[in-house]
């Protein structure tokens, strides 16, 4: 279950950020490396970051500025780590003018980084719904943009992460990048406006809606593989008994 959800997360989320691939070439890469594309290779290790966030959270109950380090190394492939020099400026496309910038300073950003994980770690710090707080969470990383490359990767990766560390998740299932490619001027233009305008309530609201569209829609999808799963099952006993294996089932 973790498997088949996660790869649809990678691929859509990866797909935001302009890496595009196809199901059948993920399966293809999931059984051979050999004549796979880089853009394949990339929503790889988004799945693998995907797995050492679920591991870290399982292992330390926390999601610590170190770990969020940990999973952009798994999903950039790289030891870059967080910006020493200056991040990306948004311009408006037309006009030129500056619409954001992010941190400059290398002490600036270690300093939010580290006010950003004891939000993350700390419940009693304010009583929002930790929904809300994850809306919160990620229009905060994103802000920061504490890395040369993978930071709206990552981002999306801290939101499951973080569902799980509040108590609403088991495991990393919530499929929240589906919503997100399908809303993504949308998703740009409200990140934009919180900073530029402190709309907090239409960033929030957005969110919401993501989570609660997500969220059914992957109870039918989840219910689909089982339904889909025990059908195959017994059509493969019933047919080629002696080469049912679990794996040939999946």
């Amino acid at each position: 279950m973790i498997n088949a959800l996660s790869l649809q997360e990678a691929k859509d989320s990866s797909e935001i950020e302009n890496i595009i691939t196809t199901h059948d070439e993920l399966y293809r890469a999931s059984v051979s490396s050999a004549a796979i594309s880089q853009q394949a290779k990339e929503v790889q290790r988004y799945r693998e970051a995907l797995y050492t966030g679920f591991s870290l959270i399982e292992e330390h109950r926390l999601l610590l500025k170190k770990h969020i380090i940990e999973i952009q190394k798994v999903l950039e492939g790289n030891d870059a780590g967080m910006r020493s020099q200056s991040g990306t400026v948004l311009k408006n496309e037309h006009s030129g003018e500056v619409v954001f910038m992010p941190p400059q300073n290398p002490q600036t950003i270690h300093a939010l980084m580290d006010n950003l994980e004891q939000y993350i770690n700390t419940p009693k710090l304010d009583d929002l719904d930790a929904l809300i707080k994850m809306a919160i969470v990620h229009y905060q990383f994103e802000a920061i943009h504490p890395f040369y490359d993978g930071n709206g990767r990552t981002g999306r990766i801290v939101n499951i992460l973080f569902l799980m560390l509040s108590g609403l998740l088991d495991i990393p299932i919530l499929y929240l990048s589906s919503y997100i490619i399908k809303n993504k001027s949308e998703y740009y233009r409200l990140l934009r406006a919180v900073s530029s305008d402190g709309a907090w309530q239409e960033w929030v609201m957005y969110m919401l809606e993501g989570v609660e569209q997500t969220a059914q829609k992957s109870i039918v999808l989840i219910n689909a593989i089982n339904t889909t799963m025990q059908e195959s099952k017994e059509v493969i006993l019933k047919t080629l008994p002696k080469l049912y294996s679990k794996e040939l089932l999946e």
